[in-house]
């Protein structure tokens, strides 16, 4: 019988077996009876048996190497639902959340990407990020539900399959940490629109403990992300603002020394902004200011 769901949701995840069970039992539960698909980035751990034993109805697709973001990439090709929700091995989705996210898909040809609402943890606490994408400067559009933005996090996004694949999906030089801006630069040149809507919610429990070389990794992508889509002399200057505090900060240091053994690939996979999505950019960063 052929499978008619209009969603489907791919977890990317390694290593993380036990925080992955849970998050599976809460998607598997939900009312719209997504189907699930695992992106494993070749986990050392006993991730791989679970799923086999413990959810044999879940996709499951092998990668043979850690590709980092790049697994939802993977994970988004081998579903044909027409909308994709992304999960973290720590995320889930609140029951409704897709269904709605769905209907706003049906009733919106130009929407690319939802943002939703997440929240965090066990008391459900609002994520700081919420406020941010709900007092975007950019607004709403005619054409679009909820609030125009240019950011989102990956485990509380939904897309349009075909607009997330038409963009290129996560770009490779990222791997992970920060990948999020890009794609919405990517969709939004496009055409696509990319939009908070509050009334599709998520639910992050992250681990407590502090990744360590996640701050150098952040602004490393920040500064690709400036190469591969901004103007040359606003990369030059956060390059060399980058430069400057790399003299006494260990992250900055570590972040430069990745963004230059980067720079020549991103140089040749550079594509500058058009023009309405670079003034879109530069007003979301003075209204953060």
């Amino acid at each position: 019988m052929t499978d008619h769901r209009p969603l489907g949701v791919v977890i990317a995840t390694r290593d993380r077996c036990d925080r992955l069970a849970v998050t599976l039992r809460h998607l598997t539960a939900l009312p719209e009876r997504p189907e699930i698909l695992v992106a494993d980035n070749a986990s050392t751990d006993h991730t791989r048996a679970m799923l086999a034993r413990d959810f044999p109805e879940v996709r499951v697709l092998a990668l043979p190497v850690n590709h980092g973001a790049l697994a939802r990439n993977h994970g988004a090709r081998a579903l044909d639902t027409p909308y994709v929700a992304f999960s973290d091995d720590d995320s889930w989705w609140e029951p409704g959340a897709l269904g709605r996210a769905a209907e706003l898909f049906d009733a919106h040809p130009r929407l690319g990407l939802i943002a939703a609402r997440t929240l965090v943890g066990p008391a459900a606490e609002p994520d700081p990020l919420n406020d941010v994408l709900a007092g975007s400067p950019l607004g709403p559009a005619t054409d679009l539900p909820g609030t125009q933005v240019l950011g989102f996090l990956a485990c509380g996004a939904v897309v349009r399959r075909h607009a997330y694949l038409d963009a290129g999906g996560f770009h490779r030089l990222l791997f992970i940490g920060g990948e999020e801006t890009l794609l919405a630069y990517d969709l939004a040149a496009r055409g696509w629109g990319v939009t908070h809507c509050p009334d599709v919610v998520a639910h992050h429990h992250p681990a407590p403990a502090f990744r360590p070389g996640r701050p150098a990794i952040q602004r490393r992508n920040e500064l690709l992300t400036a190469w591969l889509r901004r103007p040359v002399p606003y990369a030059l200057a956060r390059t060399g603002a980058l430069a400057a505090e790399a003299r006494g900060d260990e992250h900055a240091r570590r972040a430069l020394r990745e963004t230059l053994a980067r720079l020549p690939a991103a140089l040749r996979e550079r594509r500058a902004l058009p023009p309405h999505v670079e003034r879109a950019a530069r007003l979301l960063e003075g209204a953060t200011a």
